[in-house]
């Protein structure tokens, strides 16, 4: 049997690709160890908001600080953020800030629409390199008042969950 050129690079094609692939799952690390893990310090942010201030992280130096990766495409993403407003509201004044930070282009009318009253910012390619390729989202790392990653959730982070860590976070002024 006679295999043609083209046959024979579409056939190394796949062969390495099914090479590529096998690595990557047999390299992967689960998103609970993935870095930044829990305990460690969380990587810098210094962003835009939507109005055009600067943002960093460090502003929040002794408080509990939700950062939150999400777009305006994703609906389980917009619908989590209604409970981060009602948890921000509960606990602003007590310690807690929440820092949303968009992977695509968000308009002031629609955080105004979500009645969102914390800072949102676009995602810039270091942030998001350096929270761990965030890409998939909501993504959220609740970060104590050390500056330290002290919990990780990917997908959804439910406002009774958030509540309940926000106030524990508070308590042990972690």
């Amino acid at each position: 049997m006679k295999f043609s050129g083209t046959t024979v690079a579409l056939l190394g094609v796949i062969v390495l690709a099914g090479i590529f692939a096998f690595y990557k799952v047999k390299t992967r690390v689960p998103f609970e160890e993935a870095k930044p893990a829990v305990r460690e310090t969380a990587p810098l942010i210094s962003l835009a908001d939507l109005s055009g201030r600067m943002v960093s992280l460090s502003e929040f130096k002794g408080r509990v600080v939700l950062v939150n990766f999400w777009a305006s495409w994703c609906p389980p993403c917009k619908a989590e953020m209604p409970g981060f407003q009602r948890v921000y509201d509960a606990f602003g004044d007590k310690g807690f800030a929440v820092l949303a930070i968009a992977l695509d282009d968000v308009s002031p009318s629609l955080i105004r629409d979500m009645g969102i009253t914390f800072p949102v910012m676009k995602a810039s390619p270091r942030v998001t390199r350096d929270y761990g390729e965030v890409s998939d989202v909501p993504v959220s790392f609740l970060v104590g008042t050390e500056g330290t990653i002290i919990k990780k959730v990917k997908k959804t982070y439910s406002e009774d969950a958030l509540k309940k860590d926000v106030e524990n976070a508070l308590k042990a002024g972690s």
